[in-house]
């Protein structure tokens, strides 16, 4: 089910996917360590489908029960080949993992959502091979970025099944001692030209570094730099002075929704005989992303941003998508009902689906899970967690915008507390430190520090029979001077000492329209009972959005349904709850927003 290559962006020919069944068991009493059972002698009670967490169906296991500590184990086949070194990859593991190859600690790694791998070369066998993982998962810690997962006993309202142990893939590849440990990629859209930076691990000084880029098939540039260091950096001439490669008249060799061009990439590291030491295949995306007059441009045009809200959570599966495909199922229906993009929220997704927003064309603001409370542990752990997920997903131009906070989650005291609004700065520069290619916003909701975008919530819209309320709505939305001041909570927009600086303005929650509500524990923002009422209640908050003078783009609540929150315009299973025609129909409409009297690039 999960067999596709696991990091898209830097692909090797040869690898070995450990997905699949593996021994599991509980270990409520915390007795693993001092048992030993890390030495993989130990055979445990139950056996799970990896990379699917035990709460979910498709675990096998498919249990509600809180179990914060749980073991995994596997055997398989790999040896050692002189000359090389064999590296085990994890894509996430929920929370803490200590990672055991016949007995040795390979690694430790902190962190639900972010990759981590490990050189294992020195542990191996000679032939069969024995993994043991230990996951810690505290159910009550509120310190720790859990983003949607419930820290009680059983989901409501908003919050879900938490999730536990492995939920991407694992795998292994062989390369040589000499190799490219990472490719980043970055556009320098005005120049022309995209840079390429590669790291390099046990290179002598005597490499090369080859490279080949292609668009649609044609040879772009090709060439070959000496490996002086562990890090080349090379800026690559695509435009050549081709008026047609540019998005002068149109779109040219650019990435948008709606022209999703992507250039593949071959680099291949040689020794200076020219055998070949490493090769990998990569490809990249060129564009731009910038503030400028109150609005978001892309590749320096206005570009107004259709968002929708998107957990990435599946009925069998929880966090984990049952299949690679079901990734580019939901882009595809979120483009059928007129959507360009998706906040990913409170969730950092997997590199596949990352892969299918390039290929296929569709925005995603990068977000991460969020703490609940405020300390000095949950500052350092979702740092770290930023580091690593740009680290991971720098290259994929899909990825529009960060978005490391959201309603105050983890920072209660923001408005006034000068110490959690020095994290919200921190986040803020920190990110902006470590990227200066996307737009960062410091707090989506309300009670924002700096930020590059003004990112509001508003969801009190009403029903549809409250006709005043609904007027208060759209005299809420109206203009950006009435956005920001006339806050729907008893929030502000801004923190105390902060105000609204010209930034664009965009509404990135709203709606929540309850449609098909089915069980006692259903939640929606407001409800509805059939398509005909869905439509008329969309058709009319989206009038209001587009009939603002002040919004350069909007994110509506939600993309599905999830457990017993039940506002998605598709249910939990994908099914659509209304033609995505009609609601296309409603989403192209035109807009007022700061653009003015056209569209400016945002057809397709």
């Amino acid at each position: 089910m999960r067999n596709a290559y696991p990091r898209p962006q830097m692909v090797r020919s040869h690898w070995q996917n450990l997905n699949g069944i593996w021994q599991f068991g509980f270990d409520d009493a915390d007795r693993g360590f001092e048992e030993k059972w890390y030495l993989g002698e130990k055979d445990f009670d139950q056996e799970i489908q990896v990379p699917f967490v035990y709460q979910c169906r498709l675990s096998g296991i498919c249990t509600a029960e809180n179990h914060e500590i749980v073991w995994y184990k596997r055997r398989f086949e790999a040896k050692k080949t002189d000359g090389q070194r064999t590296i085990l990859h994890f894509g996430a593991v929920d929370y803490e993992a200590a990672v055991f190859l016949n007995g040795n600690m390979v690694c430790r790694h902190e962190g639900g959502h972010t990759s981590f791998s490990a050189d294992i070369t020195d542990y191996m066998t000679e032939r069969e091979q024995v993994l043991v993982v230990r996951v810690y998962d505290p159910l009550k810690e509120e310190l720790i970025p859990r983003g949607k997962q419930i820290w009680e006993e059983s989901p409501r309202g908003i919050w879900y099944t938490d999730s536990t142990g492995i939920w991407q893939s694992v795998w292994l590849e062989n390369v040589n001692k000499r190799h490219i440990s990472d490719i980043k990629w970055k556009s320098l859209f005005d120049e022309g030209k995209e840079n390429i930076r590669c790291s390099l691990s046990g290179t002598t000084g005597e490499e090369r570094l080859r490279y080949s880029v292609r668009f649609q098939g044609q040879p772009v540039c090709e060439g070959t730099a000496k490996c002086y260091s562990g890090e080349i950096n090379l800026d690559l001439d695509l435009i050549q002075n081709h008026i047609f490669r540019t998005n002068f008249h149109d779109h040219g060799w650019s990435w948008s929704p709606e022209k999703p061009n992507l250039f593949d990439v071959t680099v291949v590291l040689e020794d200076g005989d020219g055998t070949v030491l490493d090769q990998v295949e990569s490809y990249f995306g060129f564009r731009k992303v910038h503030i400028e007059n109150r609005r978001v441009y892309l590749n320096n045009k206005p570009y107004y941003q259709r968002l929708v809200l998107d957990q990435g959570y599946w009925p069998d599966g929880l966090m984990t998508a049952p299949d690679d495909d079901d990734f580019r199922r939901d882009i595809e229906l979120a483009k059928e009902m007129g959507f360009n993009g998706c906040r990913k929220h409170q969730k950092t997704e997997d590199p596949i689906f990352l892969y299918w927003a390039d290929r296929l064309g569709y925005l995603v603001w990068g977000e991460c899970a969020s703490s609940v409370m405020y300390g000095a542990r949950a500052v350092k752990r979702l740092m770290t967690e930023w580091t690593e997920i740009v680290d991971r997903d720098y290259s994929h131009p899909s990825i529009v915008t960060w978005v490391p906070l959201n309603e105050s989650w983890g920072m209660p005291h923001i408005h006034q507390n000068p110490m959690q609004q020095h994290f919200s700065l921190t986040m803020y520069h920190f990110l902006h430190a470590l990227d200066d290619t996307r737009p960062v916003i410091s707090n989506d909701g309300w009670e924002m520090t700096e930020t590059d975008i003004c990112a509001i919530h508003n969801y009190a819209h009403g029903q549809k029979e409250e006709t005043e309320k609904f007027a208060c709505y759209r005299e809420m939305l109206s203009s950006a001077e009435n956005l920001v001041k006339l806050p729907s909570t008893s929030w502000d927009i801004f923190a105390r000492g902060f105000e609204y600086r010209d930034t664009p303005i965009i509404l990135t929650e709203f709606g929540g329209i309850g449609f098909e509500l089915a069980g006692a524990n259903a939640w929606g923002y407001t409800a509805v009972e059939n398509e005909e009422e869905f439509l008329s209640d969309y058709g009319r908050i989206m009038d209001a959005v587009f009939a603002s003078t002040g919004l350069c783009g909007f994110c509506y609540t939600q993309l599905t349904d999830v457990e017993q929150e039940m506002n998605g315009l598709l249910t939990y299973d994908r099914k659509p709850k209304c033609d995505p025609a009609k609601i296309r129909a409603v989403n192209r409409k035109f807009h007022r927003g700061v653009i003015g009297t056209c569209e400016m690039f945002s057809e397709d």
